[in-house]
């Protein structure tokens, strides 16, 4: 089974300072068919104005996974780190019990484009974690880098759940392909440029949802960066 769903429409919200897509339920934007993803609960698409952010405020029981596209965030938590999370940068925190963190663009002029993804862990409580780890883009070109996973392999960062999630980019003749297990089922994500995944096109902000299929083909990219999250 094959479904398409288009960045048109995905939930939205533009505070000015704040532009953001949704592709999942989240603050004022409710859809009941599309509340989550197997264990995939957020991914959304932000755009955060030069000198803004989010100020200091908390997160409970939650894999939280920043993946920036263009620009930088600056990151400060109540775990004691601090950073400016750039392209081919990785940040993942385990909320666990609960902690607070605070994200802003630190540029003057520049506009930070984001995807800000949670994912629901196999079980609640348990310590408040943080992890970051780079991949340049030689790692995900015309291929699927493994970026996170529950075991951390490959150099992936560590998730607390049964979910891993792969990152690539690819133009031309680049292509993937990746086989689908029984029992789990893949969602993906073209954050930027344009791609066709398992013969259909797709451009930046669409996603594909794959059940019941054989396997995940990537071909025909045009400057595409594309995440796809293996979930069960």
């Amino acid at each position: 089974m094959i479904t398409l769903r288009k960045a048109t429409e995905r939930g939205h919200a533009n505070h000015g300072w704040l532009d953001s897509n949704f592709s999942f339920s989240f603050a004022e934007y409710y859809d009941p068919a599309h509340m989550h993803y197997g264990a995939l609960r957020v991914i959304n698409d932000d755009r955060i104005a030069p000198g803004m952010g989010f100020g200091m405020h908390p997160h409970q029981d939650m894999e939280i996974i920043t993946y920036v596209l263009s620009g930088g965030i600056a990151h400060k938590d109540s775990m004691g780190n601090g950073s400016v999370i750039l392209p081919g940068n990785v940040q993942r925190m385990s909320a666990g019990t609960g902690l607070r963190h605070s994200e802003y663009n630190p540029s003057n002029d520049t506009e930070t484009h984001l995807l800000q993804i949670w994912i629901l862990p196999a079980q609640k409580g348990g310590a408040p974690s943080y992890e970051e780890k780079t991949f340049s883009d030689a790692d995900k070109r015309g291929q699927l880098r493994l970026i996170a996973s529950p075991t951390g392999e490959a150099g992936s960062v560590t998730i607390l759940q049964d979910v891993k999630l792969y990152a690539g980019l690819f133009d031309g003749a680049e292509y993937a392909e990746m086989p689908i297990l029984a029992g789990r089922k893949l969602y993906i994500h073209v954050a930027k440029g344009q791609v066709q995944i398992n013969g259909l096109a797709l451009d930046a902000g669409d996603a594909i949802m794959l059940k019941q299929e054989d396997a995940l083909k990537i071909q025909n990219g045009h400057a595409a960066e594309v995440l796809v999250f293996d979930v069960f």
